[in-house]
Formats: structure tokens, sequence, C-alpha cells
């Protein structure tokens, strides 16, 4: 049950009901709200590695081949259970990001990012926040994963294991979660 609607001459809502006032609301939030340190190291890290990784080992098709066919093999070798692990996690913060836009009125997430310019960098900015901490876990983890198998470290291929299972996971999850939830009543 919606509250009535009411002229809040304060507010600068004038004539608007209740849920256009939570939709203006919630994207003016996304907007305004700041990387945290941690987004901003994951960042400057995801940087450092993506530019260490083309010096250190170039770019050609040999490189290309074995940076594949290295990912393709992590599933088989020791820490498998990051695989499961980081993706779970972002699920859990995605569903809990996901109710929080749709009890806003605010649109899917992916939905927003692809197609509304005016949004994406904030909507864009609230997923890293929420994710910085899984994606840093990830990069530690394929860091020791690397050092262990392959006795080496290729950084960009740590920086691409890290986002798949941690920003993916919650790009696509946040939204799908937003439009089922939308379809039942909210408390």
């Amino acid at each position: 049950m919606q509250p009535p609607a009411e002229v809040d001459h304060s507010s600068g809502f004038e004539g608007q009901d209740w849920s256009e006032r939570r939709t203006v609301q919630a994207m003016t939030d996304a907007d305004y709200q700041e990387l945290g340190l941690l987004a901003k190291t994951v960042i400057v890290v995801a940087a450092v590695l993506f530019v260490t990784g083309v010096f250190w080992h170039g770019i050609s098709l040999k490189v290309f081949e074995q940076f594949w066919h290295d990912l393709i093999e992590r599933p088989d070798g020791p820490m498998r259970f990051r695989f499961v692990l980081q993706p779970v996690i972002a699920t859990v913060v995605a569903i809990r990001d996901g109710l929080e836009d749709a009890r806003a009125g605010r649109s899917p997430y992916l939905a927003t990012v692809l197609g509304n310019r005016q949004e994406r960098i904030g909507r864009l900015r609230e997923g890293l926040n929420a994710t910085a901490r899984i994606i840093a876990l990830g990069l530690v983890m394929d860091v020791i994963y690397q050092a262990v198998v392959f006795k080496t470290f290729y950084p960009d291929q740590a920086l691409v294991v890290a986002l798949v299972l941690a920003f993916v996971p919650y790009l696509i999850i946040r939204g799908v979660i937003a439009r089922i939830w939308r379809g039942q009543p909210l408390t």
C-alpha cells in the first residue's frame, strides 16, 4: 500500500506521487555516490595489472593462445573453490542490491548501465563499490594460484579472472532480481 499523494513544497516534488518521488530520489542517490577507497584502489590496481601484462608479455597470437589455454585450465587446477566462492558472494551482494533497486523503483541495473547515459556512471560506481572487496579477493586468490601453478605471474589473466568471477555475475543478477521482485507486491 502506498502513502497518499501529497504535495511537498519543500522538496521540489510538487505534484508527484510517492513512487515518482522514490524513483527520482533513487536516481539522484546513484548519481552522487562517490567511489570508496577500496573501489578506487581496485581501479588503480586493475589499470596497473593491465599495463604490466601488456608490457611483460606483449600482444601477439601466441600470448592470446596461452591466455585462453591458462584460463580454461584453471577450474581443473588447485583452488577451484574460488570458481564457486566468488560468484556466490557476488550473487548475494547482487540480490541485496537488486532488491533495493526494486523497492526504490529504479530500472534494472544492466539495462540502465547499457542504455541510460545519464545514470550509467552513477550506477557503475554503485556496482564497483559493492563488488570491490570481491574483486580484490579474486585478484589475491589468482596471484596465489599463479604462484603455485605457473611459478610466474600473468597480471592480465588475474584481472580477467577476478572480473569474470566477481563483477559479471553481479552485473547480470542484480537486474534480474529487480525485475523478478518488481513483479511481486513490495512490503
